[in-house]
C-alpha cells in the first residue's frame, strides 16, 4: 500500500472492519467524511474473511476493472459484433489509465462499473420494454452515489437527458419508470446519508466554511457543499486540491487511453460518416440491432463528452475523468471493427492504416526516449532506494496524482533498467509488428498485436512501480517499528505500548499507520483529510505541539517519529541531537528517542 490515498483509505476500512462502526468513516480516530461509504464497506468485508492486508484492500478494485470488462464485451457484442466486443474488453483491460489509477484505493473503477451498468440497463430496458431493467439501472446508481456521491446521478440522468432530446425520443422517459426507480434509488442511497447527518451534527456555525474548535458544520454541509459544489467551483476548504491546465487536461486522455488511443481518428471518422443519418438508424423499426447500434453509439458520446466538459470546468484530479474511459473504449472498439469490416472488403482502410502508422510512429519516438536514457544511465551503478536520485520538484504541490513523474532524472534509469529494457522492446516490435501486419491486411492479428503491446507495457509498469515503492510507500519503516516493538495487542516484545508520532501531514506516513497497526499522534498535523473532523468534540488528542513533541521526548514509552523530506530539517532543529536515527527512506527518515538494545537488531546510528 503506498501512502497518501491508499494507505488512508485502507485504514479506513479498518476501523469499520474492527469496530463495527458501518456509518461515520475514522482515520487514525478522527472522523473523516469527505467519502461515501460503499467502497469501505465492501473492503471492511474483505478484511473479515481475508484479513487486513493489500489483497482485501484490492480486491473489490480489481473485480470492479474484471466487471468492466464483462460488461464491456456484452454491450459491445449486441450492439456491434463478436469482434467489436473482444476489442473493447481487450481495451479497457490493456489501455494504461485503467491501470494507473487502480494502483491506489480509490473508487472509481467500482463508480465506472456501476454507472456503466446503469446506463446499459436503461438502455436495454427502453429497448426491450423491461421494468426489471430500469429498476436494476436505479439500484446500481443508488450504488454508485453510494460509491462517489452526487455526481453519480448527475453523469447518467444528464446523459440520458440530453440524448432523449437530441434523438426527440423524450416521450420514452416514461420507459425509465421514473417515478418508482426513484423511490427504489431513495431506499439504498438515502438512509446512509440521513444516519450521517444525525451522527454528526453541527457543533455551532463557524465563520464562512472554516471550522474551530467546538464551532463545526455538520455532516450535511461539509458533504454536501463543502465536498460537492465548493470542491466544484475551487473553493473547498481545506486548499488541497489542483487543476490541470487546459491543453494538459485534454491531451492527457492520449496517455491514459494508450495504446487504444491511437484509433481514436478511426472513431472520429465513423461517427463524421454517420452524422446525417443518425436519427434515421434511431428510428429504424424494422432493423432493431441497427437502431440499438445508433442509439449505444450516441449515448456513450453524449455521456462521454459530457463527463469530460464537467471535469475541464471544475477542479479535477488526472483519474476524475476514469468514467469516460469505457465509452470511449467501446466507440474505439466499435470503430476499429467496423473500418477493418470495411478494409476486409477492400474499401475504406486509409484511416485505419493512417493511425496505425501513427501508433507505430509514436512507438518508435517512446522508444527511442527509452533507449536515450537507458544509455545516459549505462555507466551509472543501481540504486537500490530510486528515492535518492529522484528530483523534488514539487510540481502543483503534489496535489495532482501522477505529479512525481517530474521528479524523474537521468540517474533513476539505473533502478528502472529492466522496466525501462522491456518497455522500449514491446513499444518498437509491438508498433512495428502491427504495422507490418495491417499494411498485410491481418486486421485482426494487428489489432490483437496492440493490446499485447499495451499488455507488456503494463507488465513494466508494475516492475518501475516495485521499484518506486521506497519513494512511494513507508513499509519498511512499518517493518522496522514491528521488529523493535511488536505490533500492539500482540505477544511480543515488552516495548509494545511505544507510541508512534508522525511530523506533518498524517497522509505522508499513511502506510505506516496501517502495517503497525497503530494509531499516531501529529505534530504539525492539523490539515488535510483530518482537519476538519479534528475539531468535533471527541476527537482525540493526537495533536502535538513542537514544545509537546519536546517535553514527551524520552520519557514514558518509546517514541517512533517519522519525518518526511521536507520536514526533516525542522525536526533535526528542534529534536537538537537528542534522536536516534533509525532508517532513511528516499529522504524520508525514522527517530527513536532512545539507543535500540544490543540484543535487537543492529540499526545505524546517528
Amino acid at each position: 500500500l503506498l501512502d497518501d490515498a491508499d494507505a488512508a483509505h485502507a485504514s479506513a476500512a479498518a476501523h469499520v472492519a474492527e469496530t463495527g462502526h458501518w456509518v461515520t468513516l475514522k482515520v487514525d480516530g478522527i472522523r473523516y467524511l469527505e467519502k461515501p461509504p460503499l467502497p469501505y464497506w465492501l473492503v471492511a468485508v474483505d478484511y473479515r474473511i481475508f484479513g487486513e492486508n493489500v489483497l482485501a484492500a484490492h480486491l473489490p478494485g480489481s473485480l470492479s476493472v474484471l466487471g468492466l470488462a464483462v460488461l464491456a464485451w456484452a454491450w459491445a457484442r449486441r450492439a456491434y459484433g463478436d469482434r467489436a466486443a473482444f476489442y473493447a474488453a481487450l481495451g479497457l483491460l490493456t489501455c494504461s489509465g485503467v491501470f494507473l489509477f487502480t494502483r491506489i484505493f480509490i473508487p472509481e473503477a467500482l463508480l465506472t462499473l456501476l454507472l456503466s451498468l446503469a446506463l446499459y440497463r436503461f438502455l436495454t430496458g427502453m429497448e426491450d420494454g423491461k421494468p426489471s431493467h430500469c429498476y436494476l439501472a436505479w439500484t446500481a446508481l443508488a450504488l454508485a452515489t453510494l460509491a462517489k456521491g452526487l455526481i453519480a446521478p448527475v453523469f447518467v440522468l444528464t446523459a440520458l437527458g440530453l440524448y432523449l432530446l437530441a434523438a426527440d425520443e423524450w416521450r420514452n422517459w416514461g420507459k425509465l419508470r421514473p417515478a418508482t426507480g426513484f423511490l427504489l434509488y431513495l431506499a439504498i442511497a438515502a438512509p446512509w446519508h440521513i444516519l450521517a447527518g444525525l451522527r454528526n451534527p453541527g457543533q455551532g456555525h463557524p465563520h464562512g466554511n472554516i471550522p474551530s474548535p467546538g464551532n463545526v458544520h455538520g455532516f450535511f454541509y461539509f458533504y454536501f457543499i463543502n465536498e460537492h459544489v465548493l470542491r466544484f467551483l475551487g473553493r473547498r476548504y481545506p486548499d488541497d486540491y489542483n487543476k490541470l491546465p487546459a491543453a494538459l487536461y485534454w491531451l492527457l486522455h492520449l496517455i491514459w487511453l494508450f495504446p487504444w488511443s491511437a484509433f481514436l481518428p478511426v472513431v472520429a471518422a465513423a461517427l463524421w460518416r454517420s452524422r446525417g443519418r443518425w436519427r434515421q438508424g434511431l428510428r429504424a423499426a424494422q432493423d432493431r440491432a441497427e437502431g440499438f447500434r445508433s442509439r449505444t453509439t450516441w449515448l456513450l458520446g453524449i455521456y462521454a463528452v459530457f463527463i469530460l466538459a464537467f471535469f475541464s470546468l471544475s477542479t479535477n484530479q488526472e483519474y476524475y475523468t476514469f468514467p469516460a474511459y469505457f465509452p470511449l473504449i467501446v466507440l474505439t472498439a466499435a470503430a476499429l471493427a467496423g473500418a477493418e469490416a470495411r478494409a476486409e472488403e477492400g474499401i475504406e482502410w486509409r484511416s485505419l492504416l493512417r493511425s496505425q502508422a501513427a501508433f507505430a510512429a509514436v512507438g518508435a519516438a517512446a522508444a527511442a526516449a527509452l533507449a536515450y536514457g537507458l544509455w545516459s544511465a549505462r555507466s551509472l551503478p543501481y540504486v537500490p532506494d530510486i528515492g535518492d536520485v529522484l528530483a523534488r520538484r514539487d510540481v502543483a504541490g503534489y496535489t495532482l496524482s501522477m505529479a512525481h513523474f517530474f521528479d524523474l532524472t537521468g540517474p533513476s534509469f539505473a533502478a528502472l533498467r529492466l522496466p525501462a529494457g522491456l518497455a522500449c522492446a514491446g513499444l518498437l516490435l509491438g508498433s512495428l509488428g502491427a504495422l507490418g501486419l495491417r499494411l498485410r491486411r491481418r486486421h485482426f492479428e494487428a489489432s490483437v498485436s496492440v493490446g499485447f503491446t499495451g499488455a507488456l507495457l503494463l507488465i513494466a509498469a508494475h516492475i518501475a512501480l516495485v521499484r518506486f515503492e521506497p519513494a512511494l510507500s513507508s513499509r519498511s519503516m512499518a517493518d522496522t517499528i514491528n521488529r523493535i516493538a511488536g505490533p500492539p495487542g500482540r505477544n511480543g516484545p515488552s516495548e509494545e505500548n511505544a507510541i508512534l508520532i508522525l511530523y506533518g501531514d498524517q497522509a505522508d506516513g499513511s502506510s505506516i499507520l496501517f502495517y503497525t497497526h497503530r494509531p499516531a499522534l501529529l505534530v504539525h498535523g492539523r490539515m488535510n483529510a483530518v482537519l476538519w473532523g479534528s475539531y468535533y468534540s471527541d476527537a482525540p488528542h493526537i495533536f502535538l505541539s513542537p514544545a509537546e513533541l519536546l517535553a514527551a521526548w524520552g520519557r514514558g514509552p518509546r517514541k517512533f517519529l517519522f519525518v518526511p523530506q521536507e520536514h526533516r530539517a525542522a525536526a533535526a532543529a528542534l529534536l537538537q541531537g537528542r534522536g536516534y536515527l533509525l532508517q532513511e527512506l528516499s529522504g524520508k527518515a525514522l527517530y527513536t528517542d532512545r539507543p535500540i538494545d544490543d540484543a535487537r537488531p543492529a540499526f545505524q546510528r546517528r
